[in-house]
């Protein structure tokens, strides 16, 4: 099945930004998310097994979107369509990643951290974005100030954002999701302790937009 952008940012207010060191993790972690309410999942392509993962992800939980992130240049691109990916996500974007994207004709969130970013990826038909790295780059004080001149655009910011602080970027008009880890911390992953991480995933789930 293929989705949309807007479908995609939609489904969930937080979209989980996953790193895999062991392809054991990968379908127990998928469903533990799934299972909590998390029904996008981003696979950062920051390991080995990352694409791997991927593959083993959408297999154990078919009705999950299973996006690939980390995305920086076009051979990324054409791995992730490879292995399944249904949408993509970058930290910045090159022109050159842009076209092989839009040749592909695959949803991306391409990443930004200032107005002129924003406006050039607009020109690019580009209208909902990555906003990141979220708190670094200025955060909700950042969004508001950007959200009058650029109205029509939308962020999914990420980076620096946790529980506590979601709620404020949740309540901006511009921001129709987030980007975060804190429901799957490392020590949780390693202990294979799933029912803590659906827990977590539940929490993140609920959040309002």
């Amino acid at each position: 099945m293929s989705y949309t952008v807007e479908q995609i940012v939609n489904t969930s207010p937080v979209i989980p930004v996953i790193v895999v060191d062991e392809l054991s993790q990968a379908a127990p972690l998928a469903q533990a998310l799934f299972n909590g309410g998390l029904k996008v999942l981003e696979i950062t392509l920051r390991t080995p097994v990352a694409l791997e993962a991927m593959k083993l992800m959408k297999a154990a939980v078919p009705e999950a979107i299973v996006g690939a992130g980390t995305i920086v240049s076009p051979e990324d691109v054409t791995a992730a369509i490879e292995a399944g990916a249904d949408f993509l996500v970058s930290p910045g974007a090159t022109d050159l990643m842009i076209d092989a994207v839009q040749a592909a004709n695959i949803p991306m969130l391409p990443g930004v951290s200032t107005p002129s970013e924003a406006m050039h990826l607009s020109s690019r038909g580009f209208s909902f974005l990555k906003f990141f790295p979220a708190e670094a780059a200025g955060g909700v004080a950042m969004l508001k100030s950007i959200g009058g001149p650029l109205a029509k655009l939308r962020f999914c910011p990420t980076g620096g954002i946790n529980l506590a602080k979601a709620p404020e970027y949740l309540g901006l008009p511009n921001v129709v999701c987030i980007g975060g880890t804190w429901m799957i911390p490392k020590p949780l992953v390693e202990a294979g302790d799933w029912a803590a991480i659906e827990v977590l995933a539940r929490e993140a789930a609920s959040l309002a937009r």
